[in-house]
């Protein structure tokens, strides 16, 4: 099988970014950080997606799509967390202002962030 086939690489993938989220916090650049959280759910979905499906996942970077798609049940606090990286993925991932995102991440907004995916990455890895 070839490995992008295979879920498990896509869950590796997606601590490995998370890991990479976690040192872009402590080097300060949290607008990054950011993205990386992204992305790393995005990632764990996909495996999620070719674990209970064998289907493999479509190139969008939309995380309520594979929710929706998975039928994934989850509480409306981690359901608005999903919306809201969702929403800051094309700001963080093409920023127009960066200067202007400096300001809207401080730190304590980016560690509560970073703490939510490593709850959700985890969460979404047991399904």
């Amino acid at each position: 099988m070839e490995k992008w086939k295979d879920y498990e690489e896509w869950y590796f993938q997606s601590d490995y970014d998370l890991e990479t989220a976690n040192d872009m916090l402590t080097s300060g650049r949290n607008v990054y950080c950011i993205f990386m959280c992204h992305l790393s759910l995005e990632k764990a979905l996909k495996g999620l997606l070719i674990k209970m499906t064998g289907e493999f996942p479509s190139k969008t970077h939309n995380l309520i799509y594979f929710i929706e798609k998975l039928e994934l049940k989850m509480n409306e606090e981690d359901f608005e967390f999903i919306n809201t990286l969702n929403k800051v993925s094309i700001p963080t991932r093409y920023p127009e202002d960066l200067r202007k995102l400096f300001s809207t991440y401080s730190k304590e907004i980016t560690i509560d962030i970073l703490t939510q995916t490593k709850e959700l990455q985890s969460w979404i890895k047991q399904q």
